[in-house]
């Protein structure tokens, strides 16, 4: 198996890894709601967007989905990077993600970008 190209991983620098990092944001997120995804985010004193990712065995029951949902979300921030600079970002997926194509998943995560940057931007 060959190893990703460069620039196409996704490096601690852009994780969120501590549990005080997602309660960061927790505690006063700008969100936006669709039938697919809940996003939080807040700004961060960083100059490089971060993610953290929050799919619930509840709400996707199989590992497959779930792993699915994470390559989705994680592509999509990675080629919108550039548009989230300074924001700590949580994703969580609600019920019936599963059966959505990867092409419906990919359009809802740009209309949330868009509405996180507007809205951080207003804040």
């Amino acid at each position: 198996m060959s190893a990703p190209c460069s620039g196409q991983h996704f490096p601690k620098s852009v994780r969120l890894l501590s549990g005080k990092e997602y309660q960061n944001v927790f505690r006063d997120p700008v969100r936006s709601s669709d039938p697919f995804f809940t996003i939080l985010a807040c700004p961060n004193a960083l100059q490089l967007p971060r993610l953290g990712l929050a799919i619930a065995k509840k709400v996707l029951a199989k590992a497959v989905q779930r792993n699915r949902i994470k390559r989705q979300v994680r592509e999509s921030f990675r080629q919108n990077q550039a548009s989230l600079q300074g924001l700590d970002i949580v994703v969580l997926a609600r019920k019936g993600l599963q059966d959505r194509t990867n092409d419906e998943i990919q359009q809802s995560l740009c209309k949330h970008w868009e509405r996180l940057i507007k809205r951080c931007a207003e804040s």
